[in-house]
């Protein structure tokens, strides 16, 4: 009889209509690829280095002021600009090229170069969600922008530059693909039921419990049946709201809680500060009421078996489709059962 927990099978990501291959009884498998080195985890409060700390100077000249709650810039390097002139590029319809404008920020969490998200106070990340609400409205106001990306890079095997506390914003003048393919499928569902995919999918998991890790009244965090990275978790707000300017007052408290609890069982997982991209997801700007959107976050984590072993994406998921070992119900199961005190609290 077919079991999930043990045999290969596909799941379908609802968000995206791609297709997952899980491959349960891999764990067994012997591990002898690439084992990453630990980044050291004892950075002081100040460093007098790092262009993002307070009252220091950055790259191009700039001297931060001393802030002392979450702070925003324009980032010196950034992946968009405001002034790209119009343009496309067509030839026979075979290379095909067009102009991209935007605008990129970055975003401190903290003045403390010492802290993450699970260090934190969850008044402090209340901020960081005021500032992110403060620069949604901002940049939603360039009439040329059609989405905003707010998400962060957490660790060197991430790719993050820099270890302050930090993440960031790019709106761009255009539907990035990861969201063009959730707003047709969440909008194929609404124009057929009359209400949210998310929603929906949230009263499923809520009555099964399987692969739910933590909630509170206005917030749940799961590991979605379709994960693809092995600790992958997605938070989804319970009440069908299309973007973060909508969360009430109590519903930015439970949010910060939330997110502090769930990074918090991220690093007691292998007792390391815990690398992941994260990000959230919702309605497209200057385009429509977007009705049938559901907020959402994404947070994206490479370590599979401990501190030091990475998830790669090669071969297999490169050239056919996505594939994990470590089913989701497992992984919930695993992050579920983990204190909500940090390690280094203890």
């Amino acid at each position: 009889m077919f079991d999930l927990k043990e045999h290969s099978h596909t799941r379908k990501n609802i968000l995206t209509g791609d297709w997952i291959l899980v491959s349960p009884h891999r764990m067994k498998r012997p591990w002898q690829g690439k084992v990453e080195d630990l980044p050291a985890d004892d950075r002081p409060q100040y460093d007098a280095g790092c262009y993002l700390c307070p009252g220091n100077k950055r790259s191009d000249g700039t001297v931060n002021p001393v802030y002392e709650n979450a702070y925003v810039f324009t980032n010196d390097f950034s992946a968009l600009l405001a002034d790209t002139p119009d343009g496309e590029y067509n030839n026979a319809s075979l290379l095909m090229a067009k102009s991209e404008s935007g605008i990129c920020k970055v975003i401190c969490f903290s003045p403390d170069h010492s802290l993450t998200l699970p260090r934190m106070s969850e008044q402090a990340i209340e901020k960081v969600i005021e500032l992110w609400q403060q620069e949604f409205t901002e940049l939603s106001q360039h009439s040329y922008i059609k989405y905003i990306q707010i998400f962060e890079n957490k660790g060197e095997i991430m790719g993050c530059s820099n270890p302050h506390p930090h993440g960031q914003i790019w709106a761009s003048s255009s539907i990035p693909l990861e969201l063009s393919k959730e707003t047709t499928q969440q909008q194929l569902y609404y124009n057929s039921n009359g209400k949210s995919l998310l929603g929906d999918y949230l009263q499923i998991e809520l009555q099964q419990q399987e692969r739910i890790v933590v909630e509170n009244e206005h917030f749940a965090a799961l590991v979605p049946f379709w994960a693809v990275w092995p600790y992958e978790t997605m938070i989804i707000s319970k009440r069908h709201v299309q973007h973060l300017l909508q969360f009430t007052d109590v519903e930015k408290a439970s949010l910060a809680s939330l997110l502090k609890k769930l990074t918090t069982k991220y690093d007691n997982l292998f007792n390391v500060s815990f690398p992941y991209s994260a990000g959230m997801h919702q309605a497209p700007v200057n385009d429509g009421a977007h009705e049938e959107w559901h907020w959402h976050m994404h947070f994206y984590p490479p370590l599979l078996r401990s501190a030091t072993v990475k998830k790669f994406m090669v071969g297999y998921e490169m050239l056919a489709n996505p594939q994990r070992d470590i089913t989701a119900e497992t992984a919930a199961s695993a992050l579920r059962s983990l204190p909500e005190v940090h390690y280094k609290d203890k």
